[in-house]
């Protein structure tokens, strides 16, 4: 090698590592005290350098970190979805957007996963969504809120026409925030689940807004481990606040185009078969067998029909059944146990959070780059709730970190497009 070549090339690379050590001190050590009164005063923000870096700061709460990933995100365009809403070939779309192809350990391989997925907006949270907890022994089953648009409908479709196991709910509602259409629509999942030849073990529900914390095997090891053939439903006794909800009756309006529901000056009747209502999460881990009893059993089928005039139902349905000591892996005495989401809600600040970094809609937290150490640090299987639209670098580090921690798990070897691409759509350079 010509010698001036040789310096040229050890001087580069020396450059090269500077830059690196520089910027892993600054995202680690924090270089001042973050105050409201204090500007930022960093010249240059390279974000698609240290984008692992990047998110690792953020993991620990590092205050510099914080203020190079909101700016970088601000630039933020999605490149990952043009070859949904266009024409491309499956095995395109399985590479380019990472899907995992075959089952990463014989315990998983032997234990399917149904999941119902609830959506209406987002197509980019979706895809996310999708591919985090998609392995191609489970099932999934998509319900798309009728009122959807028709070009997010088609672009779903054009992605679940490239799985076997992935199907659009053959009945689709109505979503109304807070109205029976919420349980109808899984119920109508549940329907199709049950008549799939895969012999899935649990079903699991999810949100278009929700995100896995932990991997598909560490699911498993915790149902089986943790509950053993138990439902998780979490929920006490129907608390004497939110008793309303279920002894008057509720109606759906709509006002300005916008539906909702609204309590109506008539008192319901006392609830069938002398049922005791329950209050919990409408978030639930549920075995085949008592998704079949839900469906066949006089009981459930009359508390459904009572509860089609209440607010929320989704809250009360599942944790009442499964409080039934006969019903198919029923837990009577429970309570809230059961780590199902991570979430913030607005008055639990200063009890079980700090306060949300994002925003509230609806008094629930909207991630921001702030609530990462917190999530992280979390028990919880998923979290909710994401904007991938708003704060994109919050799901960018969660989605790296789960994928390294699902391969690092497999015990196959591992193909080349499972990894996410090692340039993160931060890659621009940005003047602050």
């Amino acid at each position: 090698m010509n010698p001036l070549h040789a310096k040229k090339s050890r001087f580069l690379v020396c450059v090269a590592v500077c830059m690196f050590i520089y910027t892993f001190i600054y995202l680690t050590v924090p270089l001042y005290d973050e105050s409201d009164d204090q500007k930022f005063r960093v010249k240059r923000a390279e974000c698609g350098f240290y984008p692992d870096e990047l998110c690792s700061a953020l993991f620990v709460g590092k205050p510099a970190a914080f203020k190079i990933g909101n700016f970088c995100q601000k630039s933020y365009q999605p490149k990952a979805l043009s070859c949904i809403q266009t024409s491309c070939s499956c095995s395109t779309v399985l590479k380019t957007l990472h899907f995992i192809t075959r089952p990463l350990s014989e315990e998983e391989g032997n234990f399917s996963l149904a999941y119902i997925i609830t959506i209406h907006k987002e197509l980019e949270m979706f895809v996310r969504l999708l591919r985090a907890i998609y392995m191609p022994q489970n099932i999934y089953c998509i319900h798309i809120d009728e009122k959807s648009p028709r070009g997010y409908k088609t672009a779903v479709q054009n992605i679940v026409n490239c799985f076997e196991n992935i199907f659009i709910s053959s009945k689709r509602e109505h979503v109304v925030y807070a109205g029976f259409s919420r349980l109808q629509a899984d119920i109508n999942c549940m329907r199709d689940l049950v008549k799939s030849k895969v012999q899935w073990n649990y079903v699991i529900n999810l949100c278009g807004q929700d995100y896995p914390l932990k991997t598909n095997k560490e699911i498993i090891q915790y149902i089986k481990t943790k509950w053993n053939g138990k439902n998780i439903t979490p929920g006490i006794v129907q608390p004497l606040h939110v008793k309303h909800r279920t002894e008057v009756s509720y109606r759906e309006f709509v006002h300005s185009g916008v539906p909702y529901v609204y309590p109506a000056k008539v008192r319901k009747a006392q609830p069938p078969h002398n049922l005791t209502i329950y209050f919990g999460s409408a978030y639930y881990i549920l075995s085949k067998a008592f998704v079949e009893f839900t469906l066949s059993d006089a009981r459930a089928k009359a508390l459904l029909e009572w509860s089609r005039d209440t607010y929320s139902p989704d809250e009360h349905y599942w944790v009442t059944l499964n409080r039934l000591p006969d019903a198919p892996g029923a837990t009577p005495n429970a309570g809230w146990q059961g780590d199902l989401r991570a979430i913030k809600w607005k008055d639990q600040e200063g009890l079980s959070h700090k306060g949300c970094k994002g925003h509230y809609v609806r008094d629930i937290c909207i991630y921001g780059l702030g609530d990462l150490q917190w999530i992280i640090e979390s028990p919880h299987l998923f979290a909710n709730k994401f904007e991938a639209g708003r704060n994109p670098l919050a799901l960018e580090c969660l989605e790296r970190r789960l994928r390294l921690k699902v391969l690092r798990q497999a015990q196959v070897p591992v193909e080349q497009h499972w990894r996410l691409q090692e340039h993160s759509p931060f890659n621009m350079q940005l003047d602050v």
